[in-house]
């Protein structure tokens, strides 16, 4: 099995525990999915996020329905949470939330540890590309609603392979 890993990250002007927040409340994650994912929560909100949390949400990947499970394994407000992926399409799923003060605002740097059944191929033709425009869409998202642009100094993604 190999695990790949992914970095994105986006500056914006608020102060850290206001960004957060923001990620904190389970319901910003509609918002800040594509629509083309048909994502929503399941778990009944709201939803009090702490070390144990689980949260189930449906989507669909490439027309497929999913069903995926996630569960908060660290929370440390303001600075990092970390969401394993229980139940779901990835072999493996790690997500770390990391939020820095930075000039003045918040650096909100998201990075991806996961493992795909069917390894590189299946990675290379269906996983990567989708990730990359989930999480450019997210960087946009958030940008129009903590009120920052995101210019090419200021965002950045980074496929660690």
């Amino acid at each position: 099995m190999r695990w790949f890993t992914f970095e994105k990250q986006v500056w914006v002007p608020e102060p850290i525990t206001d960004v957060f927040e923001f990620f904190a409340n389970a319901e910003n994650l509609e918002t800040i999915t594509p629509p083309w994912l048909h994502f929503s929560i399941v778990t009944p909100t709201p939803i009090t996020m702490h070390v144990g949390a689980e949260i189930d949400y449906k989507l669909r990947l490439h027309g497929i329905p999913i069903n995926w499970r996630s569960e908060i394994t660290l929370w440390d407000p303001p600075n990092v949470f970390v969401d394993v992926q229980r139940k779901g399409p990835y072999r493996h799923w790690i997500h770390t939330h990391h939020f820095i003060e930075q000039n003045g605002g918040t650096l909100a740097r998201d990075e991806l540890k996961y493992a795909v059944w069917g390894d590189r191929l299946i990675n290379y033709l269906f996983v990567i590309g989708d990730i990359h425009k989930i999480f450019q869409y997210r960087a946009q998202k958030l940008a129009e609603i903590l009120s920052t642009r995101n210019s090419p100094e200021k965002s950045s993604d980074e496929p660690l392979l």
